[in-house]
């Protein structure tokens, strides 16, 4: 049997681990902590006060904000909670800023795994942090779009690390009525496509149901009022809301397709996932991570614009949901995510 790990994992302290309704990546850390701890590796999370963990948990953060002078004292924090432990761990991975890492990052011992999530890669941080910690460091991607036109050269030090999802949470559906509606699942922003999504349904002569927070300020709360609601009518197109993990299990096994038709270089899209593993096929822009995760024409389709989209709804009869189900399984389930963390940990820890 190999050696336990001890293993420190720092996470934003916005949205507790696990989340409530909206929150990707905390639902990652919350399987992967929950997957160490299982196989017997000592975790501590540092993470938003309201977490609930069976890691030994270190609370911090003051709640969203945009201020300098807070986001200074939350780095503070984190830091501090890692140089105290410094002589207790055998690895850090943060799934927050690497600016967390600064006081740990020249103490070659402990074993660094920088994860990100976000759609760009601060280059000229990372090769600091490479400069200091040397080989103790490794970056990871949650898909290879982010990361294989490495600015720095540094392409060893990188791995792509999916986002995943605990399959029993999401019960396949091997068939769905024929009248099963279209779904969107994610924040009424313009970039996650939500307009488009009421496009491609209204074109397709299928209902559509849209899941997920409205923003209420700004420019997408008039996003919103101007190009979603007039839409809304409660039968073509209804609007639920939030919804919880049972709620979000059974709209997604419902659905003919969940429609992923972003307008930005979406990191990874765990919803994709979520969708796949109840045998849901997708559609969606080949953009960011929707190529990685959509096997076209396997467990759904990737297109250019509305009118691709429109003609793969036409072709959803072709897919095979238990193929998608299959494939969530061998590339997007929590026990795959944990066990290529558990073996990149072994890579950078007992230095």
């Amino acid at each position: 049997m190999s050696a336990a790990l001890r293993v420190a994992i720092t996470a934003d302290p916005y949205i507790p681990v696990p989340p409530v309704h909206y929150g990707g990546i905390e639902r990652v850390i919350d399987f992967l902590v929950r997957g160490l701890a299982s196989r017997g590796h000592e975790v501590t999370l540092v993470a938003h006060p309201g977490s609930r963990t069976p890691a030994a948990l270190v609370p911090y953060g003051s709640g969203r904000h945009f201020g300098r002078a807070e986001r200074l004292a939350e780095l503070a924090q984190v830091g501090g909670a890692l140089w105290a432990r410094r002589d207790r761990v055998d690895v850090v991975h943060s799934f927050g800023r690497l600016a967390a890492l600064l006081p740990v990052l020249p103490m070659r011992r402990v074993g660094k795994v920088q994860s990100y999530q976000r759609e760009s890669v601060p280059w000229g941080s990372c090769a600091v942090a490479a400069a200091l910690a040397g080989d103790s460091l490794r970056f990871t991607g949650c898909g290879t779009h982010m990361w294989d036109r490495d600015e720095n050269g540094d392409r060893a030090r990188w791995r792509t690390v999916f986002n995943g999802v605990e399959l029993a949470r999401y019960p396949f559906r091997p068939a769905v009525p024929a009248d099963a509606p279209l779904v969107f699942l994610g924040r009424l922003d313009r970039i996650k496509g939500a307009h488009h999504a009421i496009d491609v349904a209204r074109a397709s002569g299928r209902r559509l149901v849209l899941a997920g927070p409205r923003t209420e300020h700004g420019d997408e709360a008039a996003y919103f009022d101007r190009a979603i609601a007039p839409h809304v009518d409660g039968a073509a197109v209804s609007w639920i809301g939030p919804v919880d993990d049972a709620r979000k299990a059974a709209l997604l096994g419902g659905a003919a397709a969940l429609l992923m038709l972003v307008e930005w270089d979406e990191p990874f899209g765990i919803v994709m996932a979520e969708a796949l593993a109840c045998g849901t096929p997708v559609i969606g822009f080949a953009r960011g991570s929707v190529g990685e995760v959509v096997r076209d024409g396997v467990t759904g389709f990737t297109c250019r614009d509305a009118n691709g989209a429109v003609a793969a709804v036409a072709r959803l009869g072709s897919i095979d949901r238990a193929a998608a189900r299959a494939d969530c399984e061998a590339r997007f389930s929590s026990e795959s995510i944990v066990a290529q963390y558990e073996s990149l940990y072994r890579e950078v820890g007992h230095r």
